[in-house]
């Protein structure tokens, strides 16, 4: 296995631009029109390497531009290897485990291919295949898609992976922690031995490893962090409230005229549905983003939020890895996640490419164990914020009930025999309730 060093973020005096990535004209012409002239560090080392033909194994945590770092490199290589009896077979596929990344992923293929004759189609469960299967129909090069999505319409033989070259397997860990590694082995044993494979996880647990082991072929592997790690670029403080005042404090810190939108995550669908309704009942813009929301309505509440027509978007952890938007300032976390890497990938979502972000983070006395949790990960205390009209009370965490243990009897003239076919006639009665 080739290794590459963790790279660090370089110094100004030593950026590179995107032009020395040896990148074609038309695509670089798009790079520019998108703002972009400094590449990343997964960008500057994963570009060349990709060109030259090689697998890729990607260690990259969420804001390090890695969307970039295998669409440029699969853009050019399309384009310039066109073979016009080809037209039209799907060449590459992208496999991504939620609906909002693939769609994501999509614009980003759209936005650096506009100059090239590059034609991509997003493939998703959750509506209906009718335009999906036309898109596909029409003939593309490029497939981005979620596993289930993708399975379905290869058993209806809708389409092919015979003629696949470019592989990737994005948010790696997170298809195993959504339970789709099954689909995508399915998925592994019809693509052609012969391709390039890129395969991305923030994070390599054993199952991620032996599995990227099934898929690559001598790969080179590149570890980085984003461009200024998350947990330092963003400033992060949490408020000790009650659980009961956790609306009224929300409403509070959405007073400073400063934050013009939020993203703010909920544990549940039903919380998140019930902010929304106190947010409007206080003339706040809002809308939701979770699982029991239409594709639809999740892709026009995005749309809302990222005009800022919407000012505050309620979600659950389904969007913690999946919405990209650019300039986002602030994200609150309205309960704390009781897995420490959530809470890394939620305030990812802020703070994004290098610009300014903040995470406000509101803790009752339940949840100080999560947040003792988080702060050992990132090896950093988060500023407390004391001057609060909302100061939590109850500092004691609620304890479980205990079942009172059952008491034998006492009663004189009772066997124990009595006793025993007491506790049989108990456990029956159980039994048939269940």
């Amino acid at each position: 296995m080739t290794k590459i060093k963790e790279i660090k973020p370089k110094t100004h005096e030593h950026e590179i631009q995107f032009q020395s990535l040896n990148i074609i004209k038309p695509i670089l012409k798009a790079i520019k029109e998108e703002g972009y002239s400094i590449p990343t560090p997964i960008q500057e080392q994963c570009i060349p390497i990709v060109l030259k033909g090689s697998d890729v194994l990607g260690c990259a945590q969420t804001g390090t531009g890695k969307t970039a770092a295998f669409a440029i490199p699969i853009l050019q290589l399309l384009e310039t290897n066109r073979n016009y009896e080809d037209k039209r077979k799907i060449k590459s596929l992208i496999v991504t485990p939620t609906r909002e990344l693939a769609i994501q992923i999509g614009e980003s293929f759209a936005a650096y291919g506009r100059h090239t004759g590059i034609k991509h189609a997003v493939i998703f469960g959750g509506v209906k295949q009718h335009s999906q299967v036309s898109s596909l129909q029409s003939g593309v090069d490029v497939v981005v898609a979620t596993p289930g999505r993708l399975l379905d319409l290869m058993n209806q033989g809708v389409l092919t992976l015979r003629n696949i070259k470019y592989f990737v397997l994005d948010e790696a860990d997170r298809m195993l922690d959504m339970g789709f590694i099954h689909d995508v082995k399915k998925m592994i044993a019809e693509l052609p031995k012969k391709r390039q494979s890129l395969f991305f996880s923030a994070t390599m647990p054993q199952e991620i490893v032996t599995l990227a082991a099934t898929i690559l072929n001598d790969p080179a592997h590149i570890s980085v962090t984003p461009v200024s790690s998350t947990v330092e670029i963003v400033k992060q403080c949490v408020y000790f409230v009650d659980k009961g005042n956790k609306s009224a404090l929300l409403l509070d810190v959405l007073k400073d005229e400063n934050i013009n939108s939020a993203l703010v995550f909920t544990r549940t669908k039903y919380g998140a549905d019930k902010l929304v309704k106190i947010m409007h009942k206080n003339n706040i813009k809002a809308e939701a983003i979770h699982g029991n929301k239409s594709q639809n309505a999740r892709q026009k509440a995005l749309a809302n939020f990222k005009a800022k027509t919407t000012r505050v978007l309620l979600a659950t952890d389904i969007a913690a890895r999946g919405i990209d938007i650019d300039d986002m300032e602030y994200v609150i976390n309205y309960e704390i996640p009781n897995i420490s890497e959530t809470y890394v990938h939620r305030i990812g979502r802020t703070a994004r490419a290098g610009a300014e972000g903040t995470a406000i983070s509101f803790c009752d006395a339940d949840e100080k164990p999560f947040l003792k949790d988080i702060e050992k990960l990132i090896n950093k205390k988060i500023e407390v914020i004391e001057d609060h009209p909302f100061p939590l009370i109850d500092h004691d965490p609620v304890k479980p009930v205990k079942q009172p243990r059952q008491k034998r009897s006492t009663e004189p003239g009772k066997s124990k025999s009595h006793e025993n076919n007491t506790k049989k006639k108990w456990y029956k009665a159980l039994k048939t309730s269940r």
